[in-house]
């Protein structure tokens, strides 16, 4: 557990040292795959050739259960291992968590939120100076896998609102994490969840 002080000490060296970095949390429900959502992120930007970090919030996941997962994504060596309290970007993929969750949650100032829903980001009822962003990946992944699966399709809209990383790189470390433990189908239905994700986002 940090101190406040020590919360203060992280957010110093996030803005001294790592002016390039941009750090992620990841929000989603037990069993939605938010901490692959994190996986994919930084395997993509280490094959842009950027430095990362993934990580999941430590603690027992139950199915359904807000979970959280982390990123840091930066153009240089990250020397940070703490957890992270104020996020660049924050990403929910589901919408029904904003009823119970503070998503907002030390994002900083004119920070980013992609949320995962059918509705206009002019139709979120958010407090604060947040660049909000929305994606219907739910309705996209059902007509691709026939399920919700959007923990991958999601990334496509993190793509194109964020440049962090690119289409290409997420298409190849769709197929370097799931070509020998989903096999070659999965790994095309991802990528092309992914693409029609990215195509769809303004």
């Amino acid at each position: 557990m940090f101190s406040a002080k020590q919360k203060d000490i992280n957010s110093f060296n996030h803005s001294y040292y790592h002016k390039k970095m941009v750090d992620i949390r990841i929000h989603g429900r037990g069993g939605q795959g938010a901490v692959t959502t994190g996986q994919i992120m930084a395997i993509a930007a280490f094959d842009d050739g950027k430095q990362s970090q993934t990580f999941p919030m430590f603690g027992v996941e139950r199915a359904g259960a807000p979970v959280q997962a982390f990123a840091r994504i930066s153009d240089e060596k990250i020397n940070i291992r703490s957890q992270i309290y104020n996020p660049d970007v924050v990403v929910v993929l589901d919408f029904s968590l904003l009823e119970s969750v503070d998503v907002t949650s030390g994002l900083n100032d004119n920070g980013k939120i992609i949320i995962n829903t059918n509705k206009k980001p002019e139709e979120i009822k958010i407090n604060g100076k947040f660049d909000v962003h929305t994606v219907d990946a739910t309705s996209i992944a059902i007509e691709i896998f026939g399920k919700p699966i959007v923990n991958t399709a999601v990334l496509g809209a993190f793509s194109k609102i964020t440049n962090e990383i690119s289409l290409k790189s997420l298409v190849k470390a769709i197929d370097d994490i799931f070509l020998k433990t989903k096999g070659k189908k999965i790994a095309e239905l991802n990528k092309k969840a992914i693409t029609a994700v990215y195509n769809q986002t303004k």
